[in-house]
């Protein structure tokens, strides 16, 4: 799953983004290392204009609200349901074989999440007194980029929620998550699952297209190879400070290389 994401954007850089000379006073959050979805942080989101010829940046909530609800009963709906992430798979069917709450906002409805890097984590059996691997096991943190990018794109799709105490209109979103590729199948050893890290073509495709349900899924579930990813082990405080500080492991057993061998994707297709 993903549950920690970053979007450490300088103003300098969120301009650089759209090219354009904007005021971005109220967008403090990118300057955040790591946004902690449990908390439903606002985050900036990219939602096509009307005309489907630009789209914008715009500020939503990280954890999907669906229509209308009080804010209890979206937070005991956020909490049942952990509606941080979407899995490609069950866009439309869920995993219990009904209709998908995903269904019409993936076709009517998908978003780009900024992104300047996902933490997993890592999970290494202890070791018991005789040598053996206990049960128990100890977590850790890595931070994961894509080379030579200062950002990237996932897909995800929004939901304006209407607070019903309120009155008040909130985008909510969801960020599409995919199978582990052969890197992720270590670093996020316990559910074998990675964010979907798209191209800027795929990255246009999804949030511009006029797309089949097959080719939402398709692009959902597209897994970037392992080598264009670059990785860090990161210390523990990335959770309730919201601050990334890379950290050695000397315990840490070293991550395999040979799925770089593995993988047989077409590089190009990332780079262009």
């Amino acid at each position: 799953m993903c549950y920690y994401n970053g979007q450490k954007v300088t103003r300098a850089e969120f301009i650089q983004l759209k090219q354009l000379e904007k005021a971005v006073k109220n967008y403090d959050f990118l300057d955040v290392d790591v946004h902690n979805g449990f908390n439903y942080p606002p985050c900036a989101i990219a939602i096509a204009t009307d005309d489907k010829r630009d789209f914008e940046l715009v500020q939503a909530q990280w954890g999907y609200v669906p229509g209308k609800m009080s804010t209890d009963e979206a937070i005991a709906f956020r909490r049942k349901l952990t509606t941080l992430n979407f899995k490609a798979e069950n866009l439309w069917v869920s995993e219990s074989g009904k209709r998908s709450m995903w269904k019409d906002a993936a076709r009517t409805r998908r978003c780009l999440v900024l992104s300047t890097g996902i933490i997993e984590s890592r999970h290494v059996p202890k070791i018991g007194k005789k040598g053996q691997e206990l049960k128990e096991t100890i977590k850790y943190p890595y931070q994961v980029t894509l080379k030579d990018h200062e950002y990237f794109w996932l897909p995800g799709i929004y939901s304006d929620w209407v607070n019903t105490d309120t009155g008040e209109v909130t985008k909510t979103f969801a960020i599409g998550i995919t199978k582990a590729n052969e890197l992720m199948k270590q670093v996020h050893n316990s559910k074998l699952r990675m964010p979907c890290i798209l191209t800027d073509q795929l990255a246009w495709e999804w949030l511009m297209g006029d797309l089949s349900d097959d080719r939402i899924t398709e692009i959902a579930m597209t897994q970037i190879p392992s080598g264009l990813l670059e990785r860090c082990t990161i210390g523990s405080e990335y959770r309730l400070e919201g601050v990334i500080n890379k950290k050695d492991y000397p315990e840490l057993p070293e991550i395999k290389q040979e799925f770089l061998d593995q993988e047989v994707l077409e590089f190009d297709h990332w780079r262009n």
